[in-house]
């Protein structure tokens, strides 16, 4: 085991220390993606910034770069199979290993009730926000069995959680992802690779940026949050820190909520 009985706060503090690890973390030039790039280079960990847009991934590497860290861009459109494959192959000639992947990108063309939802959009939401984390999944996986382990994150959503009236089936999605790591804690428990999910709550990012700029809607929000506030997505960051340290050594299928306390309260 890595740990002593009896260790000290210092050597407890350790285990958070991700110095040597290697970190893909797709959809990383804004917002929740940023953040966890950002805490993991703080952690020490080598991060490869990828999104569709390569200006955008260069300055998040050139930010964290300023600030000690290490970072390459590989830039990845989710949707093209090809390219997914290609940033796991750029992160094994740069670095020679992955230990953490974060499956953060996400598509939602679609806002409304399902009964206006064509299968054009469903397609792309269901693809691109659990198939394509699978395929991922997929390409890293044999290289951690062969290392000895890993870690994967996946974000999700708390509307895995609850039905919603406008983003139905983006929702749908992200319950299929909580299943997708469920399912692969289990397939991939016996090679040391741990499989966990983020749930975030409403979180002030431009994906989301329809429902907290709407004042009413945001009003409601805080107002129904026991921690009062909508979400930073520093308040993400950390979370995949924990995960990707051995600290979480022992924890695989679960789904961690982030969302202020949302969801615990009673809707009387």
């Amino acid at each position: 085991m890595w740990y002593e009985a009896g260790m000290d706060t210092q050597a407890s503090a350790s285990v958070f220390d991700l110095s040597g690890q290697v970190a893909i973390v797709t959809g990383s030039s804004r917002g929740i993606g940023r953040s966890i790039a950002h805490h993991l280079a703080a952690a020490g960990a080598k991060v490869v910034i990828s999104s569709r847009k390569r200006p955008g991934c260069e300055a998040v590497a050139t930010e964290i770069r300023a600030r000690g860290g290490t970072a390459t861009v590989v830039p990845c459109n989710i949707s093209e199979p090809e390219q997914l494959k290609d940033l796991y192959e750029q992160t094994m000639s740069a670095f020679g290993r992955v230990d953490t992947l974060v499956c953060n990108a996400a598509s939602n063309p679609y806002f409304g009730p399902m009964s206006g939802l064509d299968q054009g959009a469903f397609d792309k939401i269901m693809h691109n926000n659990v198939f394509r984390n699978l395929q991922l999944i997929n390409h890293v996986t044999p290289q951690m069995a062969a290392q000895g382990g890993g870690s994967i994150i996946v974000i999700s959503s708390v509307g895995g959680l609850r039905g919603d009236a406008h983003i139905g089936a983006y929702n749908m999605s992200k319950a299929a992802d909580m299943q997708l790591v469920r399912n692969l804690a289990v397939e991939l428990g016996p090679k040391n690779i741990r499989c966990n999910t983020i749930a975030p709550g409403l979180i002030k990012t431009d994906f989301a940026r329809a429902l907290w700029q709407n004042p009413k809607l945001a009003a409601s929000i805080e107002r129904n949050t026991p921690l009062g506030r909508i979400g930073e997505p520093d308040d993400i960051g950390p979370i995949a820190v924990f995960l990707a340290s051995k600290a979480a050594v022992y924890m695989t299928g679960q789904v961690l909520v982030a969302d202020g306390g949302m969801t615990t309260r009673a809707a009387w």
